[in-house]
């Protein structure tokens, strides 16, 4: 089984590599990983050319929807994006949160902040920044983000509470986020999940969507929508490299899916402590570890 911290190395040294990739390398892999399939020119990607403020040179083609497009950003705000990659998702914001807004991208590995950055430089763009940083601690204060977006990422992140509760933390009261990600209706082979350049591919880090959805209801925020939702099907030629032909042969008719969805949520007055996976004791949102505050809430 690899450890949060392998599976962390393995995704930096995946978009490493991808951040020196063309995107039509990119847009035909699996999510990015590598050029493994003949079969398909896309597995996840969307459209964004025309959507306001699109940046061909950002776009490496690695999303898995179009969270923007549901994110209401308004003129003026404060937008984040968790993975921001080359800044394709950063400069669309930027288009809506205008002269008077502000963006900020955190990404996981050095190489696509430089890009990123290279990309602003060219723009001219004073109130769009680039940070390094892993989204389970994110470099941002709390309470001061109007909008968090993010494509594809989250599910890369080992520790998916960690990473909503650190949402929850830098978002404003009355804050939101819209996410697209891959979730699961099923149980994957144990050979997808266990392979790690699968995982650093988008697929196997995914939850179930009955899990991704309540972990979002559990952490306090309000007004969950799924905004969007498609079938992502990965070609044979893909499942090949981890499944015997007896294997494919099951998951391709046990009913079983991966799906992208646009999600979005709100934070309201939400407590900084919540029940336990058992529901019983309390514990912090943001750790994980006892709150020992009662029933109040009063020590948050």
């Amino acid at each position: 089984m690899n450890t949060p911290e392998a599976i962390k190395d393995e995704v930096r040294t995946k978009y490493a590599a991808i951040a020196r990739q063309d995107k039509t390398t990119n847009a035909s892999s699996c999510c990015g990983s590598g050029g493994c399939s003949t079969e398909v020119a896309t597995i996840m990607s969307e459209d964004y050319a025309a959507l306001s403020g699109y940046n061909a040179d950002a776009d490496l083609g690695l999303g898995c929807g179009l969270p923007t497009q549901h994110a209401g950003i308004k003129s003026g705000d404060t937008v984040l994006d968790l993975g921001s990659g080359a800044g394709n998702d950063c400069f669309v914001a930027r288009a809506a949160v205008g002269d008077d807004g502000r963006v900020i991208g955190v990404d996981f590995t050095p190489e696509m902040v430089e890009k990123a950055k290279a990309n602003a430089l060219k723009l001219g763009f004073q109130n769009v920044e680039f940070r390094q940083g892993d989204i389970e601690a994110l470099p941002i204060g709390g309470n001061m983000i109007d909008v968090v977006v993010s494509n594809c990422v989250l599910n890369l992140v080992p520790d998916k509470r960690k990473a909503f509760s650190e949402v929850l933390r830098v978002l404003k009261p009355g804050g939101h986020f819209s996410i697209s990600d891959v979730v699961l209706v099923g149980e994957l082979p144990e050979a997808l999940q266990q392979e790690a350049s699968m995982y650093a591919g988008c697929i196997s880090g995914a939850l179930q969507m009955s899990a991704y959805l309540g972990l979002i209801h559990e952490l306090g925020f309000e007004q969950v929508t799924v905004q969007k939702r498609k079938p992502i099907t990965v070609p044979d030629d893909i499942l090949e490299n981890y499944l015997a032909p007896e294997e494919l042969a099951r998951f391709r008719s046990g009913g079983a899916g991966i799906f992208s969805i646009t999600v979005t949520a709100m934070k309201g007055d939400a407590p900084c402590c919540v029940p336990d996976a058992e529901g019983k004791d309390k514990v912090k949102v943001a750790t994980g570890e006892p709150c020992g505050c009662g029933a109040d809430n009063a020590c948050c």
